[in-house]
């Protein structure tokens, strides 16, 4: 079996590419490293059973012939995922979000690739009027980011229906573990390692939220992809997240916790009348996860626990993130 990962040096796409790996599988790791890490699959490289291709996915080419040709399945995980910058830099988003994945999927017309599995996001259902949001809520998106991602939803759910491209959709909580990049908990331990007396926190600290560990993803990614190939199914979306949600304070009260500080003071700075972070922050996120669970996965860890485990991996020595991207 060969499969293709899209942004397979980052966070997420490095722990794909491991269990692919792990699994016999042959790897095409297709990463432009403007975020990724060489770091992050030396081991899958060093194995023979990965290759790296470094190409620049927003420029459609001949190449992308010869790079999904006699391809089984592609992960399709390559994104700007800063929502943050939806307000200032909206193009962005729409080019490393919405062309790419366009690009991808011709690729994958072009190349008879039977399946594909892609990264989407929770933030398609923008300020939910159900919590838990189940899957059929209506899709309402109030950043940028989150309307690239459902554009490129419906690109997807488009290609599966004309060509025949069987598609997983997941709509991601926020996923938290080793090598991550970039999120509130790398903000936090950043700013407190610059000032131990005095934390900056986006918002009025009652933002509240859900948080999935990297390796529970990747179990239930896992899970659903066997499920809808066992079913014949051509097109199907799950929520992937966790069963319970945490606040930004409580976040900032573990991290404090974890780099043993006293007396550190919170200065919080909403950007909106209602205390989000930043304009087009979902203020409360809490995914319905229960069409997953039926099929036998669940998270190993709560939101606490995961989130804890990732400030223990980050305080490890491996913090060094801008450096270790050169």
């Amino acid at each position: 079996m060969k499969a293709i990962v899209t942004g397979g040096a980052g966070f997420i796409g490095s722990h794909v590419v491991e269990s692919l790996v792990n699994e016999g599988y042959e790897v095409l790791v297709v990463d432009n490293l403007s975020s990724g890490r060489l770091g992050n699959i030396k081991p899958a490289l060093e194995s023979g059973k990965a290759k790296l291709l470094v190409k620049d996915l927003k420029v459609f080419d001949e190449g992308f012939k010869s790079v999904f040709r006699d391809v089984d399945v592609v992960y399709h995980f390559a994104a700007n995922p800063e929502v943050r910058i939806s307000t200032t830099e909206p193009r962005i988003h729409f080019e490393e979000n919405v062309v790419v994945t366009f690009n991808v999927l011709e690729g994958c017309r072009i190349g008879d690739v039977k399946e594909l599995v892609f990264a989407s996001s929770s933030t398609v259902y923008g300020d939910a009027d159900v919590l838990p949001t189940p899957e059929d809520h209506p899709t309402k998106p109030i950043s940028i980011y989150g309307v690239s991602k459902l554009m490129s939803e419906n690109l997807v759910a488009t290609y599966s229906t004309v060509y025949g491209v069987r598609s997983l959709i997941l709509r991601f909580a926020n996923i938290v573990g080793p090598r991550q990049t970039h999120g509130v908990v790398i903000d936090f331990i950043e700013k407190l390692k610059s000032n131990s007396e005095r934390l900056e926190i986006l918002g009025d600290g009652t933002q509240r939220k859900s948080y999935l560990h990297v390796k529970d993803l990747i179990t239930g990614m896992d899970k659903a992809l066997r499920h809808i190939r066992n079913a014949g199914r051509y097109y199907e979306v799950y929520n992937i997240g966790n069963v319970d949600w945490v606040s930004v304070k409580e976040i900032a009260d573990l991290v404090v916790e974890e780099m043993r500080l006293d007396k550190v003071t919170y200065v919080y700075t909403p950007a909106t009348p209602d205390g989000r972070g930043w304009v087009g922050d979902v203020k409360f996120m809490l995914l319905d996860v229960r069409k997953l669970m039926s099929l036998g996965w669940h998270p190993t860890l709560t939101s606490r626990e995961a989130l804890r485990e990732a400030i223990r991996w980050l305080l490890g020595g491996t913090l060094n993130i801008h450096a270790d991207a050169l």
